[in-house]
């Protein structure tokens, strides 16, 4: 590992996160950022952020983008939310806001 970035208590789902890291994972940060681009998701914008903190977090130690491939990437889940909604018959139910920690790590390319 060369780099690390984390994102924590993000306001998604873990699952819907797994689904758009599942598309970068192993891949070079370049065409990491070029298919996050193109991806059509409400996470994204997390995974852009959090990818682009680790591709910084390189640079200070002297590296290039094109240096480095996204070597581990995980969206764990962090804590629940508990709320409620009003229900017929003077009952509420529960609603769960799950929230999310990503963690992405880049490494060296070897040729």
């Amino acid at each position: 590992m060369i780099a690390k970035a984390k994102a924590k208590y993000l306001r998604v789902s873990p699952t819907k996160v797994r689904r758009v890291i599942d598309l970068i994972r192993g891949k070079d940060v370049l065409s990491s950022q070029a298919i996050l681009a193109q991806t059509n998701k409400g996470s994204t914008k997390f995974i852009i952020k959090t990818l682009n903190s680790a591709v910084d977090n390189a640079k200070q130690k002297g590296l290039n983008e094109d240096q480095l491939f996204v070597s581990r990437i995980i969206a764990d889940q962090g804590p629940t939310w508990k709320r409620f909604r009003a229900a017929p018959f003077g009952r509420a139910t529960r609603i769960l806001k799950k929230t999310t920690h990503i963690i992405i790590e880049l490494d060296l390319k070897t040729n």
